[in-house]
């Protein structure tokens, strides 16, 4: 078996909770601005909304958009939806929540152990600003920040995986994609990639079940980044 020379990793729900962080800014929002909402549904309707926004994209009836203007242009929608009038520079600061996202509590402290053994870096549709901005709001200590801004294809297409691997000069099976979403892992493995399914069921809440995978489906299944960290000797 091919040794594994570098993770890469999914953020959003993988490495932050975007759900809870997203929820409570909106919450401030409110309250500043005397307006009031079903916050937590906001959050999910604003996150459900970029995957047909990047389709519109790779129809081309969008030309290439980083993702912090497709949020935008998300929130814009959402707010117009609601009623809800704030000027420019409001909604500005407020779409850049994602670049203020909080970590589940066990990222650091796996990642510090992971980036002992291997190159840690993320593998996300987030634009490297968005990503920068949320590593250094959270403390994640990346050994670099790759996003598929970089390729010009959105994941899950397979340039995004393997352009990847072509920047850090490893072979599509020595880079592990670490992921909390079996759709990543599936299209990541397709193009020849490692995977570990790392399972966050708070992703989208209490109550909701993870998304589910196939016994042996992936390379490692893991409960949280220590257990990662164990099985991958780190």
């Amino acid at each position: 078996m091919t040794v594994i020379r570098a993770l890469a990793f999914d953020v959003f729900g993988t490495v932050v909770d975007w759900r809870s962080s997203v929820i409570a800014e909106l919450e401030r929002f409110g309250r500043d601005h005397g307006v009031s909402a079903d916050w937590p549904a906001f959050a999910d309707d604003w996150r459900a909304g970029y995957p047909a926004a990047m389709d519109r994209v790779r129809r081309g009836e969008l030309p290439w958009t980083k993702l912090d203007g497709l949020h935008r242009m998300i929130l814009d929608d959402l707010l117009a939806a609601q009623d809800i009038s704030v000027s420019d520079e409001d909604a500005e600061h407020l779409n850049r929540v994602w670049h203020r996202l909080n970590p589940w509590p066990d990222s650091v402290a796996g990642l510090i152990r992971l980036k002992q053994r291997y190159v840690i870096t993320t593998l996300s549709n987030g634009n490297v600003s968005l990503l920068t901005n949320m590593a250094k709001h959270a403390g994640l200590p990346w050994d670099c920040v790759i996003s598929a801004e970089l390729f010009g294809h959105y994941k899950p297409d397979a340039e995004a995986y393997l352009g990847c691997a072509a920047l850090l000069d490893v072979a599509p099976d020595e880079l592990m994609l670490v992921a909390a979403h079996p759709s990543d892992l599936r299209a990541a493995r397709d193009a020849g990639l490692r995977t570990a399914y790392v399972v966050r069921p708070l992703e989208r809440g209490p109550g909701r079940t993870p998304p589910p995978a196939e016994d042996g489906e992936f390379d490692v299944l893991a409960t949280d980044f220590l257990d990662l960290a164990d099985q991958l000797g780190a």
